[in-house]
């Protein structure tokens, strides 16, 4: 039995707690969060105790921590959570700072802990099928990649104030959807320019973020990658992509609720996609914590680390840079 306990009882806090007590042979022993009337509503739904970061640590039967609380707390506590021996789980970014993620990384090599990051979308049954033929050559050499990525609205300008802005708290799974489908072969990014508008909502840009991008990246193997967001989509959580190779295409559409289609003389009607990303990505969610334990179990190297952690965050800064300065960037 291995026990554990979830820094933060937020949204994604509560996704991922009911998910490691699902688990067999995971016990969540323990909830924070510096909500105490949170924490307590989370650690009785699902039969853990409340506890402060510092009983978390020195517990020696804690075998690992979920860190799902606020961006600006990850950096802190992978490290503390390395140095208390601590395997980790934590979700995406490592830290909106490129040198303290990096700083994370040796944090965690030196402790010898393990330490996965949260990009849910590779595990997403759809996505990661798409992935899996194309590295087994169903559609040749892959050579564009073509990323929409729309949610249903934004988040709270106070979220926003403190999100690192657009590009690193939104694209940044999707510039990690770009290195995982373009570049698994060792490719890397050469090339980025971004632009961006605010055309949802006045008080964005009045905390100095964006709601809608358009981002072009060319690899050193000259692939092409494009990626269109925007914070409203009145239609609902629009998650697709497309990868064009030497010999087809593999196409990744909407999940949508149902899968019925109606058809009579007024014309054809389907279900609107899935309402968030909370709805959307249930089942990447399951089985990423799933994959965090099995891995531990087996030794065997996550999908995800704090390296592509670092890399997606540079990434975002570059884009971040190029729509502030109207010029692209040289990587």
């Amino acid at each position: 039995m291995k026990n554990v306990a979830v820094f933060g009882a937020g949204r994604i806090g509560r996704i991922h707690s009911a998910n490691l007590a699902a688990l067999s042979g995971v016990q969540l022993k323990y909830v924070f969060d510096p909500v105490p009337a949170a924490a307590a509503d989370l650690a009785q739904t699902l039969g853990a105790e409340v506890a402060s970061i510092e009983t978390v640590l020195a517990d020696k039967s804690i075998d690992a921590v979920a860190i799902c609380s606020s961006t600006d707390t990850h950096s802190d506590l992978i490290s503390r959570s390395a140095a208390a021996g601590k395997n980790i789980f934590c979700e995406k970014p490592v830290d909106l700072s490129v040198p303290r993620a990096i700083a994370c990384g040796e944090a965690v090599k030196n402790a010898g802990v393990a330490c996965m990051i949260g990009f849910q979308r590779r595990f997403d049954p759809t996505f990661n099928n798409a992935s899996q033929r194309l590295l087994a050559g169903e559609i040749g050499n892959p050579e564009m990649l073509v990323v929409t990525s729309r949610d249903p609205g934004a988040p709270p300008v106070e979220y926003m104030k403190a999100s690192g802005g657009i590009f690193r708290d939104m694209l940044i799974h999707d510039f990690d959807v770009f290195r995982w489908i373009l570049c698994s072969d060792g490719d890397e990014a050469e090339w980025l320019s971004a632009t961006a508008s605010v055309l949802t909502d006045p008080a964005i840009k009045a905390v100095g973020d964006y709601d809608s991008t358009a981002v072009t990246i060319r690899t050193r193997k000259g692939r092409l990658c494009q990626i269109n967001t925007t914070r409203r989509a009145a239609y609902g959580y629009d998650q697709r992509f497309e990868v064009l190779g030497s010999t087809g295409m593999l196409q990744c559409g909407n999940h949508t609720p149902t899968e019925v289609v109606a058809w009579n003389a007024n014309g054809i009607r389907a279900d609107k996609p899935e309402a968030f990303f909370l709805q959307r990505y249930a089942a990447a969610y399951r089985l990423e914590i799933e994959h965090f334990f099995d891995c531990l179990q087996s030794g065997k190297p996550f999908r995800t680390t704090v390296a592509d952690g670092v890399a997606a965050q540079k990434l975002a800064d570059a884009a971040t840079q190029s729509a502030a300065t109207g010029q692209p960037v040289q990587l």
